[in-house]
């Protein structure tokens, strides 16, 4: 038997014209919002700037996005951050002095193998940035 696989599920319906209904409840709400304002206040003058802040904001959570997240999102991830018990925690630990050099060197024997080498600053940012640019230092050639 053959089935039908859907494909783009990750694409929204276009439910009213060229809005989603997500797109179409945020503008609806926005919109609903403004004119209870105006009728409320009953003077354009005076409703204007709520409705433009309203109308706005409405706007940004229907189309505006911030690295391919919806707005909405955005915001409710700002209120967790700020809002949320944030927890800093840093102990300084401090380490005992060798004696005298010839400790040192015998400690650094005994954990030569264990330790790992320290890579230089400038190593350290050529590495980083090959790495970024998916290209290997080793060669002139880029990774596929």
């Amino acid at each position: 038997m053959r089935y039908q696989v859907p494909q783009f599920i990750e694409v929204e319906d276009k439910i009213f014209g060229q809005l989603t209904l997500k797109q179409f409840i945020f503008m609806a709400g926005g919109a609903g919002l403004s004119f209870i304002i105006y009728i409320t206040l009953n003077n354009l003058i005076f409703s204007a700037l709520p409705i433009l802040v309203i109308m706005a904001v409405s706007g940004a959570l229907a189309f505006y996005k911030i690295n391919n997240r919806p707005f909405i999102n955005v915001i409710e991830s700002a209120f967790k951050y700020y809002f949320a018990n944030k927890l800093y925690i840093w102990k300084k630990e401090d380490r005992p002095r060798p004696k005298d050099t010839m400790d040192a060197v015998q400690d650094a024997k005994k954990y030569a193998s264990v330790m790992v080498p320290k890579i230089a600053d400038s190593k350290l940012k050529d590495l980083a940035w090959s790495l970024d640019i998916k290209e290997s230092i080793y060669s002139n050639k880029r990774q596929k």
